[in-house]
């Protein structure tokens, strides 16, 4: 969406407010209006699981619980193959890093940074620690966009069933993977399970399916801790960021000189 569009849809949004702002009351079944009350809102939201907290990577459930690695077309299966080529030929490529680009869904989510969960009446919102990404899962019932805007972190909307938050994402940002060298495209769609499975313990699967890449879904998960001894702390990737990519990405030149200790 151009800057001028998007100018234009903000216009034509706060009109709308404008006009029809009395409109904002609801239909209560009986056929009168009321208007939500902002206490009320907030009631409901107190009876959601507490998730309150800093949450950090369970490293030890990280590792024992490995995931099949993706199953993928001969197509994709030929990028990917073309892509471990490099690496072996020119070592890893880390242009997004040097361009401080967030990795997207499902791998801001896999992180070793903490992140933090806050609920207001129909959202839920999951901050990253890395990269400070912002993500906004809507529980108000709307549906996905047919026609989505394409997003680092997607167009996410969820529901609750039971303690469990269930999120669908969809229009993810092509320069995003669903595993390292596999790339998503406007045919990805992310299936989310959140919940706690004990005390102190969060854990979110993946259920990623796309047809132009994936040969069937894949399925991953990441696995949380409750630690509030640290909290959520500041992340600038372009502070001090030495990386450097060439023309292709591959060539990184760190900003330093390596010592040498002959």
């Amino acid at each position: 969406m151009t800057f001028s569009a998007r100018l234009a849809q903000i216009s034509a949004i706060g009109a709308a407010f404008a006009l029809a702002a009395p409109a904002l009351a609801q239909d209560d079944g009986t056929g009168d209006e009321f208007t939500p009350d902002r206490a009320t809102a907030y009631a409901e939201v107190l009876d959601l699981p507490d998730w309150t907290g800093i949450w950090y990577p369970d490293w030890g459930r990280l590792f024992a619980d490995r995931a099949r690695p993706p199953q993928l077309t001969p197509a994709a299966q030929e990028t990917f193959d073309a892509y471990q080529e490099s690496i072996r030929e020119n070592g890893p490529n880390q242009e997004a890093q040097a361009q401080c680009l967030p990795p997207g869904i499902p791998g801001v989510m896999q992180q070793p940074y903490p992140i933090e969960i806050l609920y207001s009446p129909g959202r839920v919102t999951i901050i990253t620690e890395a990269y400070e990404q912002i993500r906004r899962i809507y529980t108000d019932g709307r549906e996905l966009p047919e026609d989505p805007d394409l997003f680092f972190n997607g167009n996410s909307v969820g529901f609750w069933e039971g303690d469990m938050l269930v999120v669908d994402t969809v229009g993810l940002h092509p320069e995003t993977n669903i595993a390292a060298g596999i790339k998503h495209t406007e045919a990805s769609h992310v299936h989310e399970h959140i919940y706690m499975p004990g005390p102190e313990e969060l854990v979110i699967e993946y259920t990623i399916t796309n047809p132009e890449v994936l040969s069937e879904p894949y399925q991953t998960k990441v696995a949380y801790r409750l630690d509030n001894e640290f909290p959520m702390r500041e992340y600038v990737c372009a502070e001090n960021n030495r990386l450097q990519s060439g023309e292709d990405g591959a060539n990184i030149d760190l900003g330093f000189d390596v010592l040498d200790e002959d």
